[in-house]
C-alpha cells in the first residue's frame, strides 16, 4: 500500500513542553511565531486547567491572544472541565480536547477524577460545545497502556469507544502516553479505533519514551491517518508524573523521516532544527533526537519516490 502525498505534524510542545517548565509567556510566542515560520500550521497551544496544578499553562488565554495569526492555521488547547472549555471558546481554540485518561490511576492523579467520572463530565460539555464555535474531542491518554498498567489491546478500547460514541464525540487523539507500542501494537489499536471513526476524524500522538516512536510512525501512513502529534527536540514532561518520561516523538526526527519517504510535510526542515537548538538553549536542558545533532541527510536535489511498506 502506498504513502498518503502529505501529512499534517501537529505541534505539542508549546503544550506539553511548557506543562514542564515554566517561561515567560514571550518565549512561547517566539517559540510558536518561529515554528509558523518554518512551515507548522497546526498546534497544540495550551491547556485551559487549573493554575494551581499546571502552573506553567497559566497564562493559556494570553498564549492565544498573542500568537500570530496566519491563513491556515489551527489552534487547539486541552481542558479538563466545562469550565475550561469556555475559557478555551473565549480565546478562541479551533479545536480543544478532553483529558481523559485510559489509566485509571493516572485520571485521578491528573484530574482528580474516575475514568468513569470524566467520561460524564464530557458528556456535559458535548451539551455545551453544540453552541459554541469550537470542536470538541477527547484525548485517550494512555491508549497502549502505563505508566505501569500492562501494555492495552485494540479489544481492550472497544467499551471506551462504544461509550464515546453514545456521547455523541468522535473526534479523538490516541496517545501512546508511555511509548509502549511497536509498529504491530500501534496498527492494532489504530485498526480498532477505525471501526469506530473514520481516519480524518483520528489523530494520533506518538510518544518515544522507549524509542520506538519514529517506528511506530510508519504503520499510520498505510492506515491513512494524516494527523500526527509531535514534539519539537522531542520536550515535554508532565507534573502529575515527576522525574518520569513524558515527551512526544521528535518533531525534527519526525519530518526527516516522512520527507525521506516521499510524504510532504510542509515544513522547512532546516528551519525547523534551528528553532529545536534555539528551545533546547531556552529551556536549558539538553532535548532529544538526532537529526539536529547530525544534520538532515543531504538532499540529491530529486523529490523523494514515495515508498509501500508492508508490516
Amino acid at each position: 500500500m502506498s504513502l498518503p502525498d502529505g501529512v499534517c505534524i501537529r505541534e505539542i510542545a508549546p503544550r506539553l513542553t511548557f506543562q514542564d517548565h515554566v517561561v515567560p509567556t514571550a518565549i512561547k510566542i517566539e517559540l510558536v511565531r518561529r515554528l509558523v515560520d518554518a512551515g507548522v500550521r497546526a498546534f497544540e497551544l495550551s491547556s485551559f486547567v487549573r493554575a494551581d496544578l499546571v502552573p506553567g499553562l497559566a497564562d493559556a488565554a494570553e498564549v492565544f491572544a498573542q500568537v500570530p495569526r496566519v491563513p491556515g492555521l489551527s489552534l487547539g488547547c486541552c481542558v479538563g472541565n466545562r469550565r475550561g472549555l469556555a475559557r478555551a471558546v473565549d480565546a478562541g481554540a479551533d479545536t480543544a480536547y478532553f483529558l481523559l485518561s485510559a489509566d485509571e490511576e493516572f485520571a485521578r492523579a491528573n484530574i482528580g477524577r474516575s475514568t468513569a467520572d470524566s467520561l460524564r463530565e464530557l458528556e456535559r460539555m458535548h451539551a455545551y460545545a453544540a453552541d459554541q464555535d469550537v470542536v470538541l474531542g477527547t484525548y485517550i491518554i494512555f491508549a497502549w497502556g502505563g505508566p505501569i498498567a500492562p501494555a492495552r489491546t485494540g479489544e481492550d478500547l472497544e467499551p471506551l469507544a462504544r461509550r464515546l460514541l453514545d456521547i455523541g464525540v468522535d473526534h479523538w487523539i490516541l496517545a501512546d502516553s508511555s511509548g509502549y507500542a511497536a509498529p504491530p501494537q500501534m496498527r492494532e489499536l489504530v485498526t480498532a479505533a477505525l471501526a469506530h471513526v473514520p481516519p480524518g476524524n483520528l489523530t494520533v500522538q506518538i510518544h518515544d519514551d522507549r524509542g520506538m516512536g519514529l517506528a511506530a510512525l510508519l504503520p499510520l501512513l498505510e492506515l491513512g491517518i494524516h494527523a500526527i502529534d509531535t514534539s519539537l527536540a522531542g520536550s515535554g514532561g508532565h507534573p502529575a508524573m515527576p522525574g518520569t518520561q513524558g515527551s512526544g516523538l521528535c518533531t525534527e526526527d519526525a519530518v526527516q523521516l516522512l520527507e525521506l519517504c516521499g510524504v510532504d510535510t510542509g515544513i522547512d526542515l532546516p528551519h525547523l532544527i534551528e528553532t529545536a537548538n534555539w528551545l533546547t538553549c531556552e529551556l536549558g536542558v539538553p532535548g532529544k533526537g538526532f537529526v539536529r545533532h547530525t544534520g538532515p541527510v543531504p538532499s540529491t536535489g530529486q523529490p523523494s519516490t514515495p515508498l509501500a511498506f508492508t508490516w
